[in-house]
């Protein structure tokens, strides 16, 4: 287990977030932080995937690998019961794709880890007290740590819990989703000038009060989607004929009366 407080919120919330530590999980843009948490908590059956062509697989043993890019999963529909993905989302060039790809794969939910976007945050980013694009991150690595693992920086995208909600809305519109949602605190990991970081430092303890009173001011974010089954957390206008959802007649007569006019363009 990490003891930085990023890795001790990451191993909280997954152990509170998914209980049964027989379920099958794939990680999306996973790596050795996801390997020791998830060893730690007592979990088995995991599958660890990435696009680095680094990376051998034999990193990640007892668990499973697969080489994967998140944006286009090569993996059927709900294969595995949970997708977990941790500081990943933001390193890819279409995060909402990722996110939705992560929803298909998944049988019973998803959990994402990113940073949160708040007024803080873009605070700090005013001050230059933490990056807008990762380059600290391409400067350690050389050609790789950028966008899809590039060397071009990538965007550091930061999540709100209604930007999830409208992505997963708009990908799956048939169900009422149930989301859950953690905050947590720690220092900006950016690599700062000495005046920065003492300032930093003196501010570090009016953060902390004021996240206190305000979590969603925290900077790390976590958000758990629900995936309900099949036929089951319809949206009202919505109804399942053995195995088909459709549109409910019943529920649209009661709003909108019982006869249906067609309105036809008169220049058709």
């Amino acid at each position: 287990m990490s003891p930085s407080p990023r890795g001790n919120f990451y191993r909280d919330t997954i152990s509170a977030w998914i209980p049964d530590r027989e379920s099958s999980i794939l990680v999306v843009a996973g790596g050795g932080t996801d390997r020791g948490v998830l060893l730690s908590l007592g979990f088995s059956n995991v599958t660890i995937s990435n696009l680095d062509s680094r990376i051998k697989g034999t990193e990640f043993a007892p668990f499973a690998w697969r080489f994967e890019d998140g944006v286009s999963l090569q993996v059927e529909n709900e294969s595995f019961d949970y997708t977990i993905i941790h500081a990943g989302l933001h390193h890819m060039a279409s995060p909402h794709k990722a996110l939705t790809e992560m929803y298909r794969v998944a049988r019973k939910g998803v959990a994402i880890f990113e940073a949160r976007d708040s007024f803080t945050m873009r605070l700090l980013e005013r001050f230059g007290l933490t990056q807008s694009y990762e380059h600290s991150a391409v400067f350690e690595q050389g050609s790789y740590g950028g966008v899809d693992n590039s060397e071009i920086p990538n965007y550091i995208y930061r999540w709100t819990e209604r930007e999830v909600e409208k992505t997963i809305a708009s990908y799956a519109p048939a169900y009422n989703h149930r989301f859950r949602y953690r905050h947590g605190a720690t220092s900006p990991s950016t690599p700062l000038s000495f005046f920065k970081r003492l300032l930093v430092a003196i501010a570090t303890p009016i953060y902390r009060l004021f996240s206190a009173l305000f979590p969603t001011q925290r900077n790390l974010f976590a958000a758990f989607i629900e995936k309900p089954e099949k036929g089951q957390s319809l949206h009202p206008w919505l109804k399942d004929s053995s195995g088909k959802v459709g549109f409910n007649q019943e529920w649209g007569a009661s709003q909108y009366g019982k006869s249906r006019t067609l309105k036809r363009n008169p220049r058709a």
